[in-house]
């Protein structure tokens, strides 16, 4: 009997659901099977289970598979409840006493970025975007700092398949420009929103990594016009990076 073969159904599962989550592209079930070295024909019927149950899902219309909704929403729930959720939570309030403006941590997903986490601002004037908000990728800072996290092909690909919406005069409705700003994000290392989502709202964001420099969420700030000049919040964004690192070990320290 091969070794292979004494592998539990359930974990092979989760070494397939692992590989993808390794992998920085779609993979089709061949592709997978070669990492695994599992039966062929075992590693087909799982991608197919997990696809229906709406773990994976295609790219396009093609082979390949990549995760899903559920799967995402999986990883995000085992963070949020994890003791990763404490540490992330005490940097937050760190950034927050720093800055004086409400913090976020936000994460890509399907509709958007979504608020998984935020400390509030103690200003009682202040924008609420409460957890659990969508905002759309091309008019937010936290938005545009995953579009440019992306390889260039990739980044492309991804602004083509948008719709930009116009949100406020200042919106990007043009790919070319919104390309342009996403190549200069990706050099300098960090996003702004001047007023592109909400007229009379300024946003400021860098992105959060893995071990393998792979995007994992955006650290972002936000505050109204009247309190916060772009001038002088980029003079924040040492803070923001020395946190992003900072959450990067929290979140991936295997202590």
């Amino acid at each position: 009997m091969a070794e292979t073969d004494r592998i539990p159904t359930n974990l092979r599962t989760l070494m397939i659901l692992e590989v993808l989550g390794r992998s920085d592209r779609a993979m089709s079930a061949t592709e997978i099977n070669t990492a695994l070295g599992l039966p062929k024909q075992t590693v087909h019927r799982l991608c197919a289970t997990l696809e229906q149950t709406g773990f994976l899902t295609r790219q396009g219309n093609s082979r390949r598979f990549q995760v899903a909704r559920r799967l995402r929403e999986l990883g995000a729930g085992l963070l949020y409840n994890s003791r990763d959720h404490i540490a992330r939570r005490q940097i937050l309030l760190d950034v927050a006493d720093q800055i004086g403006e409400t913090v976020n941590y936000v994460v890509p997903e399907d509709a958007g970025m979504s608020y998984l986490d935020r400390v509030e601002t103690d200003w009682a004037f202040r924008i609420q975007l409460p957890i659990g908000t969508h905002v759309p990728f091309h008019c937010t800072a936290s938005g545009k700092s995953f579009l440019a996290s992306l390889a260039p092909a990739a980044r492309r690909k991804c602004v083509a398949s948008l719709t930009l919406q116009r949100m406020t005069p200042a919106t990007h409705t043009s790919q070319d420009t919104l390309l342009d700003e996403l190549e200069l994000i990706a050099s300098r290392g960090y996003a702004f929103d001047e007023e592109e989502f909400l007229e009379g709202m300024v946003a400021m964001a860098v992105p959060v990594k893995d071990p393998a420099g792979r995007f994992v969420a955006a650290l972002a700030y936000h505050g109204p016009t009247q309190r916060v000049v772009l001038a002088e919040a980029v003079k924040q964004v040492d803070v923001l990076h020395t946190a992003a690192k900072r959450l990067s070990v929290a979140l991936f320290s295997e202590h």
